[in-house]
């Protein structure tokens, strides 16, 4: 099964369909050169002095450097996305409020090997989630075009339905190729890895990726993003980076307070909220 492409154009809807069925889909040329431009130009100096991974997962050609709301104004852009948040509200309508997981500019270099096959998800402690019950929605967006022969993202398109802890290799899977500005939707769930890179150039690529709001964050956001930087961010992407309940009862602070009211340091504006309960008796 090859990796199916929607046009920029595509609406939430229709992403999250192909997602439901594949687990994974290309929004062709979603972003533009400018903005990737900006985003290479706010992090070049980060990268440059992030070390490579220590061990094959991470990969000893590449670099991840993460930070990218505190670092980067123009990612914010990416992370904000309209198509990107409203597939999430679709792929993630289960849950009451989902927050950002990570944020991470890979760049694989020359060399580099190829990424063991896993799902995200194992994040969390190989905890295993029902079939079909999915707790993230991941984006890379291509920071430079993605070819098979560069390490294009390697999936394997339905199997996010498969079963749990499958040892699969690059033969099961298929290149995620895409140009540069698209970007790659797919769950927590998908069996993916990053590929080899053949070429002579970096492949780049921006995972941004998103988790229900009820598990613990990859990247801790509250000490990523100091609360000065966060304060003049925008209430969308503060309630993000986790300054919102994660459910009933999840996040609040003290005397039940909203954490983004202590965090503006205002008086409660968003009082403690009960779940609906449906009486069976």
């Amino acid at each position: 099964m090859t990796v199916r492409h929607l046009p920029n154009t595509a609406t939430p809807e229709q992403a999250a369909t192909v997602i439901a069925e594949d687990g994974c889909v290309v929004i062709d040329t979603l972003a533009s050169a400018d903005l990737l431009d900006r985003v290479e130009a706010q992090m070049d100096a980060y990268v440059a002095a992030t070390p490579y991974g220590t061990d094959e997962f991470a990969g000893p050609r590449t670099r991840r450097t993460g930070g990218l709301v505190a670092r980067s104004a123009a990612a914010r852009d990416l992370v904000l996305d309209d198509l990107v948040l409203g597939t999430c509200d679709r792929v993630m309508d289960q849950v009451q409020q989902y927050q950002l997981h990570l944020t991470q500019l890979i760049r694989i270099e020359p060399g580099g090997p190829a990424q063991m096959i896993h799902r995200d998800q194992w994040a969390f402690d190989f905890f295993p989630f029902p079939a079909g019950y999915q707790v993230q929605c991941n984006t890379i967006w291509a920071g430079t075009d993605f070819t098979e022969a560069n390490g294009a993202t390697r999936v394997v398109p339905g199997s996010h339905l498969a079963e749990d802890k499958l040892r699969l290799g690059p033969a099961d899977t298929e290149p995620a190729e895409m140009e540069r500005g698209s970007v790659l939707l797919y769950v927590g769930s998908l069996y993916h890895g990053g590929g080899t890179n053949q070429s002579d150039a970096d492949r780049v690529g921006i995972n941004i990726t998103y988790s229900v709001g009820w598990l613990r964050q990859e990247e801790n956001q509250y000490l990523t993003v100091p609360a000065d930087v966060a304060r003049t961010l925008p209430e969308r992407l503060q309630r993000l980076l986790g300054y919102s309940r994660g459910a009933y009862a999840l996040g609040y602070v003290d005397d039940l307070r909203d954490p983004l009211d202590v965090l503006m340091g205002r008086a409660a504006t968003n009082p403690s909220f009960a779940p609906t309960v449906t009486s069976t008796s």
